[in-house]
């Protein structure tokens, strides 16, 4: 069996800058991440999480060092301020370890982020 790297995007909104909303929303979305590709903690090679601007409370990645990723590389950034954007944004890039071709990955987008891929919501029932 071949192992491929593969990309499995997410995003999800929060309600306010603190530290329990950015945790929460991203505890969220990694569960859900985790559900619908059937990941395994010790197959995620890598994971980069970005927030927008206005979320300056809590490194997302926290949640996912709460979740078990102690051994994971996992880094934090802000997104680009484009005029515009959706506000309160956490996106999330993991790099995981697996069998499956590409167009078997299930991208989850979920809260206020739904808009960003409206195509990706609606395979997976995310609210």
């Amino acid at each position: 069996m071949t192992i491929y790297c593969r990309g499995i995007r997410g995003a999800t909104t929060c309600d306010e800058n603190t530290r329990e909303s950015i945790l929460e929303a991203t505890r969220e979305l990694l569960q859900r991440m985790i559900t619908a590709n059937g990941i395994h903690t010790e197959d995620i090679a890598s994971a980069i999480f970005s927030t927008t601007s206005d979320l300056t409370a809590e490194f997302p990645a926290v949640a996912a060092r709460e979740l078990g990723w102690l051994d994971t590389a996992l880094l934090c950034t802000h997104e680009m301020a484009v005029p515009g954007s959706l506000q309160r944004c956490i996106r999330v890039l993991i790099h995981w370890n697996t069998p499956r071709r590409a167009d078997e990955i299930m991208h989850v987008y979920i809260r206020g982020a739904r808009t960003l891929r409206p195509d990706r919501t609606a395979l997976h029932g995310a609210d």
